[in-house]
């Protein structure tokens, strides 16, 4: 496993020192690992999550649509109609993301939001990096609030055959909603402090953005309908497991036939197609090789077994350590092969100390998907918040994202800690 760790964490510090450099990084070192043999050819595939690049790719085209299409101009309006100062702004958009993120994929809700955030910031004349990384950590944070949010609310759901209503009553106790909820109150506070600069005063405008063509929002809105009807659909449909990026991908067909007919010009195509950010998806794909390779060469199920060793027997500390653990872990690594391996640990672990799983169980939830918020490249929403900036001409430096994430996820990681153990614990 030496090697693989060496590598891995080689790796991240170069692309937390060299932002500008990361999917170069990534796409390297997954190389390495697949050309040294810690990432054998038959686990290559098996480690792409195809699920969320072609999601990204085909929301960024359907995104550039809707941009086109003068839509977010006519949302930013009647947002800054409605708030006095750029502080309430900010507040506003990411609770705005973050109700979003809790029935559709984190991703598809930046994308989505983001065009209305960058308008407003443009109108506004302030400077949109740190709007956008509000939106990135608020849509990571309700991503475990419900059933549908994010693929490890799925994965723990299915584990434990819960139903939707279960993350809002749970064995006759408010349940996980409520938990992440309490989280949310908590970082809205932050982030209104973390903006408490910004107390420039909104002129109100009674001119709004005409909206030339209505298409792309109903396509774009068509997508979250169809993504949260996906989350519903039962087994027995055998959905593929890229059903999202199928989904997204068709939408942005349809959106480009539509505008090719509408204009009979070839940019009506290739100009949404240039807006597909391929940095992004390129430091994914690198990403995704990478875990995969540490996950065959044991590193995952290493680290769960040393959680199990340091917390036996004491289940409090045993919970502590799972939570906090989950935090960090996925700050570096994505949460999914995590909380993927970590499941049956702990159903094994209650076993052995004769307990309750069930605060194992959402501890593990709560800090595997906010522990992504840590830094920039810990959650797929944040590299798509980034690559958003980028091709806008902003950078986004490490401690641009640590100033808000960092206190983002300890408001929002210690009442749900509390809470958790204070319903399931005691």
């Amino acid at each position: 496993m030496l090697p693989a760790i060496l590598l891995f964490a080689v790796t991240y510090v170069l692309m937390l020192t060299f932002s500008r450099y990361r999917p170069y990084f990534a796409l390297t070192s997954g190389l390495v690992f697949i050309l040294t043999g810690m990432l054998p050819l038959e686990d290559i595939l098996p480690s792409l999550d195809f699920n969320v690049l072609l999601m990204i790719g085909g929301t960024m085209g359907l995104v550039q649509l809707f941009i086109d299409s003068h839509m977010p101009e006519r949302m930013a309006d009647g947002i800054m109609q409605r708030v006095p100062t750029v502080q309430w702004a900010a507040v506003c958009l990411s609770l705005f993301a973050g109700i979003i993120s809790a029935f559709v994929d984190n991703v598809a809700t930046v994308l989505m939001v983001a065009p209305v955030a960058l308008e407003i910031c443009r109108k506004l004349k302030t400077n949109p990096v740190p709007v956008l990384i509000a939106i990135a950590v608020s849509s990571n944070l309700q991503g475990a609030a419900t059933l549908v949010g994010d693929t490890t609310a799925i994965l723990l759901g299915s584990a434990l055959n819960m139903s939707f209503l279960d993350f809002f009553v749970y064995n006759g106790k408010p349940g996980m909603f409520f938990a992440v909820e309490m989280g949310a109150v908590f970082s809205a506070i932050i982030v209104y402090w973390l903006f408490r600069k910004e107390k420039g005063v909104i002129e109100k405008t009674n001119q709004l953005t005409e909206v030339t063509d209505y298409v792309p929002t109903v396509l774009l809105f068509g997508a979250i309908g169809l993504l949260i009807c996906a989350s519903f659909a039962p087994d027995s449909w055998n959905l593929p497991d890229e059903i999202n990026g199928i989904i997204c991908c068709t939408l942005l067909a349809v959106g480009l036939v539509y505008n090719y007919l509408k204009s009979r010009t070839l940019v009506s195509i290739t100009g949404p197609l240039k807006a597909i950010d391929f940095e992004t998806l390129g430091l994914l794909f690198g990403l995704f090789l990478m875990i995969g390779g540490i996950s065959h060469m044991g590193v995952i199920d290493a680290l769960a077994q040393l959680l199990a060793d340091l917390g036996r027997g004491n289940v409090f500390l045993m919970y502590s350590i799972i939570v906090w653990a989950s935090v960090l872990i996925s700050a570096f690594i994505d949460n999914i092969p995590y909380v993927a391996t970590m499941i049956p640990v702990i159903g094994g672990l209650a076993v052995q100390m004769g307990c309750d799983p069930t605060p194992f169980y959402f501890g593990l939830l709560s800090g595997a998907t906010l522990g992504g918020n840590i830094t920039p490249i810990g959650a797929s929403a944040n590299i798509a918040a980034i690559g958003i900036l980028r091709k806008e001409g902003y950078e986004v430096k490490n401690t641009d994202f640590f100033r808000i994430g960092i206190p983002f996820t300890l408001s929002a990681v210690i009442p749900a800690y509390i809470y958790l153990w204070l319903v399931f614990g005691v």
